[in-house]
């Protein structure tokens, strides 16, 4: 399927992927960042924030954005890395895959500059592949040390999902593990409720995390399950109402309709020697909480039973 690749009226050049059955998925060059996933309905199931600043260098507050190669502040580049910040260019040389007649598929690259070079001294190349299918969004990173020594990094696909009402959610799949707590400092948590809600701001990294989790909306009556391999961690955050109003580009109650569940290597930064590579894979998708007995069973959902 050939690329559809447009320009928007702020000029960022975006690439449109559809599917027969109706969905679509937005990925800008810019920052190799998926902007907008519909469903068949046309419902828009990732959060944008009304005052996302659409122009480079500034990073997009909202959709997926890549973390590369440092997640947050956990080291001395720029918050979250300069991947985002950066066009990356359509892969002309992609790995094969498999052809299906119901999968739209985009493959990006991104290599380093002597502009990253100065900051981050180390030769490297980015691929990410972004796959489209019916009620599915799949997105394969991989990375490759083309320098002459080794490099370690950090990964995480931040993901801002679209919800009904922040306080309606519930996040299933991490109870019982332990975690960074990034509003005490870094200190390490376990886990103890039987599932995350919400009642106030909430900035974590769950550490060796199962490869499913499901992010249940009661109210829309919709549950994200992500599945994930090669990244072990699992990031959660909403700023609330006072983060909220300090945060320039997120409306001031913009945190009622967003929930970031990001897919990450945080903990044990990814180790690379010449030549090597590492790969990611990371799968959203929804199913509806209203079959059945009209009530969500997150366990169904988690291990395999839906």
């Amino acid at each position: 399927m050939p690329v559809n690749l447009v320009h928007d009226a702020d000029g960022l050049p975006r690439i449109i992927l559809t599917e027969p059955m109706g969905s679509s998925a937005e990925v800008l060059l810019y920052g190799g960042q998926v902007v907008s996933w519909k469903n068949e309905r046309k419902e828009e199931l990732l959060f944008m924030s009304n005052k996302a600043t659409w122009k480079p260098p500034k990073a997009i507050r909202g959709g997926i954005p890549v973390c590369f190669p440092q997640f947050g502040n956990f080291g001395s580049l720029e918050q979250h890395g300069f991947a985002r910040n950066r066009f990356w260019s359509l892969d002309n040389s992609p790995e094969p895959f498999g052809h299906a007649n119901n999968q739209s598929i985009v493959d990006l690259v991104l290599k380093s500059t002597d502009e990253d070079l100065k900051t981050w001294p180390h030769s490297f190349e980015l691929k990410l592949r972004i796959s489209l299918t019916a009620g599915k969004l799949t997105l394969i990173p991989h990375v490759r040390n083309t320098d002459k020594k080794s490099f370690s990094f950090m990964f995480a696909l931040r993901n801002y999902l679209s919800i009904s009402d922040i306080s309606e959610v519930r996040v299933e799949g991490l109870e019982t593990l332990d975690y960074f707590d990034n509003l005490m400092q870094r200190e390490r948590f376990t886990e103890q409720a039987d599932a995350i809600t919400f009642d106030g701001e909430v900035d974590r990294v769950y550490l060796s995390t199962p490869s499913k989790i499901a992010i249940i909306d009661h109210e829309k009556k919709r549950t994200f399950v992500l599945r994930k391999a090669g990244l072990p961690d699992e990031a959660v955050w909403n700023p609330w109402d006072k983060k909220a109003k300090a945060i320039p580009d997120l409306g001031d109650e913009d945190y009622k309709n967003m929930l970031c569940v990001d897919s990450a290597a945080v903990e044990a930064p990814i180790v690379l020697k010449p030549s090597e590579e590492w790969k990611g894979y990371q799968e959203l998708s929804t199913v509806s909480s209203s079959y059945c007995s009209g009530q969500l069973d997150p366990r169904k959902v988690l291990y395999g039973f839906s």
